[in-house]
Formats: structure tokens, sequence, C-alpha cells
């Protein structure tokens, strides 16, 4: 019945994409067909995922289905757990894609149905396939519908670029697993992974460990590979950025989870740059989102931090692997599970409800949405729920899973060896600061996107439907997942705990469950968190103190006083919401200068009279010697310095060398021998030094 669920899905999926194709979005009803299709599949494939989980694994053979090897479908537990996030989150993007898709004009032509349902089909595939081939044949397909959801709005040259790069940094991830795949099946003379447990340790083993984990870094963000998030996930159009960065993304973690249960214990090297890697990924990503202008820069940027912040926890199991000790592969896949699953829900949210402010507003700066949440109920809800869970704060899921990350860098006592210890202590300073500028961040946007004063014209045209009827009823979804997951997280974690048994046993992960309310990391007389009397506790609590105040002040409190909101003290700054979004990041800005590249200018433009009114002559009284009547203007930008400081001077040597190469195309016959000789001894070199 598992495998008859996961059939029928990808039907739906191939018949929905086949109307895209064909009818294009001309009409309402081959616009809405792909995405109607992507709820009733992913419905079918949740229900194949919960019955992975809880039942036993299950391995089928198809023959030569895909003409190399041997296609088999393996459907266990660990399957089953993300194909149950997969299926969940597909039917509450589609149910958004819905409704964004229905007014006319947003869809143009044929592509981002069929690539969207591509995505859904290729993840779903990944997750399941048992043998090399397989994989990589659905990971390709993968890349493929990125590069079509990046690209298919052809508006202009920055999709171009966007497309392009994200199908490069695709190339990069699958070459890299593709070379691993090899050292292994080589090894094991098997493209089954089943197989590839017996493969010995050594050099062999230990580089194609390292080559999965940069092939699946490259895929969730992972510094430097990272470039393609900022640029990719804006260029999407609509929602399907949601299923993107919420949902295709997991296929990454999937495979680091899958592979550390096959290849067993990495090496020492191997974890220490992980674990610092990883932090250094989450820092560069929160502290770039925060100083971001465009609000869909801004959550590309915060998935980089969450990659990062997953990883760390992924490092954590690493170190546990590495020394043997179950326990601390438990707490740190456990952590890094929760995060995931936070991360997806969240990021999820908020791509799918900015998706209508900027749809309907035509911008996604945040200096024109500000106050946006007041006309958009359902999105400005969705949209606040999931920052205050991606800013880690409770009673969100996004407070318990990064407590968890933080309990499990705790355990570096309990490793002992010298190099995971320093490399643990490092994340462990990493993320607590990228935790506190996260803070920063995702409280920015709360203040001025949902509950700012509004400086955008009122058009009584705006938000009438607010995502529509079924757009809506997937972003309550999406907002109360943020919620009810952290009030049920006892019993979240005993489901994690099934899904992750194919790499370490059921109880290790269960050691969480203190009692059945009350959680801990994992190892006992340690500190403990029970979120469910969260729920109880904290309401309680503002009751309490809101009739204290109310009695204290003799009903007082309840009288009506109206004041600026949010406004600045400084001189020279216009308006009535004298705060604004770009302000808010200049601390950090100025702060971390050195680190973002920051550069800042001054314009003075003289106006004639009283032209620019108090505003003018205030800001001029903050810059000595400028004349009263001008209007100051400060500019300020940041540097992406992976970008600026290694991927352009490696695009102009590759230029280089190419214009070099061509050189070589007028040449001897015996000067093309001699380089093929020297090519063939130099791999047989490296041949022999991994055996």
């Amino acid at each position: 019945m598992t495998a008859a669920f996961l059939l029928s899905a990808l039907i739906i999926w191939a018949a929905g994409a086949l109307v895209d194709l064909v009818a294009g979005a001309n009409e309402r009803w081959s616009r809405l067909a792909p995405y109607i299709a992507g709820i009733a599949g992913s419905a079918l494939l949740t229900a194949s995922g919960v019955r992975a989980v809880l039942g036993p694994a299950r391995y089928l053979s198809l023959g030569t289905t895909l003409g190399v090897g041997t296609t088999s479908i393996h459907l266990d537990p660990l399957a089953g757990l993300f194909l149950t996030l997969t299926g969940g989150l597909g039917v509450v993007i589609s149910a958004c894609l819905v409704s964004w898709a229905r007014p006319a004009g947003r869809l143009r032509g044929r592509g981002t149905g069929a690539g969207y349902l591509l995505l859904l089909g290729a993840v779903s595939t990944v997750l399941v396939a048992g043998d090399a081939f397989t994989f990589l044949f659905a990971w390709e397909s993968l890349t493929v519908s990125f590069y079509v959801l990046a690209g298919v709005g052809r508006r202009d040259e920055n999709e171009a670029r966007a497309s392009w790069v994200t199908l490069g940094i695709g190339k990069v991830s699958g070459a890299a697993l593709l070379f691993g795949f090899l050292l292994l099946a080589g090894r094991a003379h098997s493209y089954v992974f089943a197989s590839w447990a017996h493969v010995p340790a050594g050099t062999l083993h230990d580089v194609a460990f390292a080559l999965l984990v940069v092939g699946f870094g490259a895929k969730v963000g992972l510094v430097p590979l990272q470039v393609w998030l900022p640029i990719g996930y804006p260029a999407a159009p609509g929602p399907t950025r949601a299923a993107m960065a919420g949902l295709a993304v997991n296929v990454g973690f999937y495979g680091l989870w899958r592979f550390l249960g096959i290849l067993g214990r990495p090496p020492v090297w191997l974890t220490v740059a992980v674990l610092a890697i990883g932090g250094i990924t989450a820092l560069v990503g929160i502290v770039f989102a925060t100083v971001q202008s465009g609000l869909n820069r801004v959550i590309a940027y915060s998935s980089v931090e969450n990659a990062g912040i997953i990883l760390v926890g992924y490092g954590v199991a690493l170190a546990g692997a590495t020394t043997d000790n179950r326990g601390v592969v438990a707490v740190g896949l456990l952590a890094a599970t929760l995060q995931v699953l936070a991360h997806a829900v969240a990021k999820s949210s908020l791509f799918a409800s900015s998706a209508f402010f900027e749809s309907d507003f035509g911008t996604d700066s945040l200096e024109e949405l500000r106050g946006i949440g007041h006309r958009y109920r359902f999105s400005g809800t969705a949209f606040g729920l999931a920052s205050l869970t991606l800013a880690g704060l409770p009673p969100t899921i996004g407070f318990v899973s990064e407590w968890f990350i933080l309990e499990a860098l705790l355990q570096e006592f309990r490793v002992h060896v010298l190099a995971l210890r320093l490399g643990m202590a490092l994340a462990g300073a990493l993320v607590a600061l990228t935790v506190g500028v996260a803070t920063l961040c995702f409280i920015r946007l709360i203040a001025f996107v949902v509950l700012g004063r509004s400086v955008a014209p009122q058009d009584p045209d705006a938000a009438v439907g607010d995502a529509g009827a079924v757009g809506r009823a997937g972003l309550v979804l999406m907002a109360t997942s943020c919620l009810a997951l952290s009030a049920a997280a006892p019993w979240v974690i005993r489901f994690i705990a099934h899904g992750l048994s194919p790499v370490v046993p059921a109880p290790a992960v269960s050691g969480a469950l203190k009692s059945p309310f009350v959680l801990q990391p994992v190892f006992a007389n340690f500190s403990i968190l029970s979120p469910s009397w969260l729920f109880i506790v904290m309401p309680m609590g503002v009751a309490a103190v809101a009739l204290a105040a109310l009695a204290l002040s003799r009903g007082s409190l309840l009288r009506i006083r109206r004041v600026p909101a949010w406004r600045s003290a400084s001189a020279g700054v216009g308006g009535d919401d004298s705060y604004t979004p770009f302000g808010y990041a200049n601390v950090l800005r100025h702060v971390l200068a050195n680190v973002l590249g920051s550069r800042r200018s001054t314009v003075i433009t003289i106006t004639d009279g009283d032209e620019g009114g108090e505003s003018g002559d205030e800001a001029a009284e903050g810059v000595e010697g400028t004349p009263r009547g001008a209007h100051v203007e400060f500019r300020s930008s940041v540097v992406e310095p992976i970008e600026t400081y290694l991927y352009r001077p490696a695009k102009a040597g590759w230029l280089w060398l190419a214009k070099g190469a061509k050189r070589l195309q007028s040449g001897r016959l015996d000067a093309y021998v001699g380089y093929m000789l020297v090519v063939l001894v130099i791999l047989l070199a490296i041949v022999a030094a991994m055996k």
C-alpha cells in the first residue's frame, strides 16, 4: 500500500505537469490544475510517509527499469520521515499556489506548474532511491526543476543569471556526488547503497565521505557554495520559492543522514570541518540577512543561516560516530532534525505569505512594505509567527530546536578527542552569536512589516482576498504548525525517533523524553524543557500580569493613548515613522563593517527656498558645513565577500585558462599524445594512492 500511494502521487503529478505544458496558463482551469494535482499527490505522499515510518522497511527491486544496473526502491522509516515532511508541506504550499495563481496575469506561458510538480516528483524519488543511478537521476531532475523555476519568469537579465548560477551550483553538487558514488561503487562492486556499508575504513572511504558532504552541502547552502540561494530563491515565482527553500532543500539533509547510517565512522578532520564551516555558514547567513533591504533576500539569506545551524547539529552527530558514542549521535541528529522541521515549516510560511505581499504591491522592498500586516491579516499573521519561529523565540518549534542544538553542543565533555572538543566549542560560540543576531533580524521584520505603521498608499482593492480561501487554509496550517509542533514536541520526538532508527536506535533518541511532557538532551541529569507546559504556564502568567496591572492602574490601563509608532530620536530622518528598516539594521552595518565590506556615502541636494521643509533642515543640521535648505541622504551598501573575493577571481582565472587553451587547438599530433600521457599518469597515481 505504501508503494501504491507513492506511485499514485507520481502519476497525478505527471498528469498535472502535462496539463501545464500543453494548455499553458491562459485559462483559469489550466493555471490551477497543476497545483490541485500537487495537493492530491502530496496528500498521498504524506500517507505513504507515515506508513513507512510506523511500518517495517521494504525493499523493492524494479529490475533494469532505468537501463543501468538494478533500479531499487527503499522504503524505510528514514525515507518515511522525510516523505511525511515533504507531503505535508506539499499540500499547504500547493494550496497557497492555487490562490496565488488564480488571478490572471501572475503566470505567463508554460513551465511554472510543470517545474513545481517536477520538483515534487524528484524530491520523492530521491528519498526512496535505493541505488546510485536512481538517486542521481532524481537529483539531476531536481536541479533541472530549480533551473526552470528560477528562470521561468524571464523578466530581466538578473533572472537569467540566477537560473544559470542555480544550475551551475547544482552541477557542482551532482559532480561531487557522482565521484563519491563511483569511489564507493568501485570498491563495493555494486550500485546498491546497502552494499556500501561494507566498504572498509581508509583513504577511499574518507574521500568519498567528504565528497558526499560537499555534494549535499552545496544543495543546502554550505559556505562557500551558498551563492545561489540569495539570487535563486527570489527569482522563482510566488510560493514556488517556499517549495524550493522549505521543501526541496531537505533532500540535502536527508542525504547526509542516510550516508551517515551507511558509511559509519567519519574521519576526525571531516567532523571538525563540518562543525567549523557549519558555524561560519550560520553566522554569515544571518549577518547578511539582517542588512538586506529586500524581503526575499532577507528570507533567502536566513536559509543559509538555518542550513549552518542544522549542519552544526549534524557535526555533533559525526563527533559521536567518530568516537563510537551512540548518545552523542542521537542528541546531534535529533537536534538537527528538529531544526530541519522548524526551518521547513517557518521558511515555507515566510515565502508563501510574502508572495502575496509582493504580487499585490509589485515590490519586496522593506521600506515600501511597512505595516503590510495590518491589511493582510492572514498572510501577516502567518508571516509574524514564522518570523518568531526563525528567531528561536518561545513558544515556537524554533525555540525547541535551537535549545536542543545548544544543549547538544554542551555535550563536548563526553567526546574524548581534543580536536573534536575544540570544534564543538568553536561551533557553539558561533551558533550562540548567530542566535543573538537572528533575534535582531526577525524582530526587524515583525516590527516593520507586520506591526509597523504603513507608508504604502491605501489601495481599497488591495488584500481583498488576502490569499483567497484555499490559500488562507494553507497559511493557517503552516502558521499553527509553528506553535502546534512545539506544544506536541514530546510526540513529535517519538515520531522522529522511529524515523531515525536506520541511523541510530530509537531508544537512544527516545532518551530525550525525561517524562511524557518533559524533554532533556538525551542524557539524564542535564537541563530540561517542557514546551507542552509552556503553552499552559505562559498564558496563565500573561493573564495574571494583565489582571494585576489592570487592578493597580484602576482601569486606566484600558484607556487608549495615541503616540507615534517606532519613532526615532535621530535628527535628519523624515516621515511619521522615523525609524526605518534600514536604520534598524544600521548598527550591525557599523559594528561589522569590516566583515560586511560596508561602503557609505553622503549625497547632499541643495533645494531652493523652503523646498524640502523641516526634514531637509533637520538633515542639514547633522552635517557640519551643510547650508540650510539642503537635503542630506546617507547611502550604505555591503559587499558579498565570497562572491567578490572567491568566485570573481576564479572566473577571471578560468577565462584566462580558456584563452590559453584555444592555442592548443592548432598544435601537433605528437603534442596531443604527450598531453594525454601526462594526464593518464596523473590519474593512475591518484588511483594508486587511494588503494
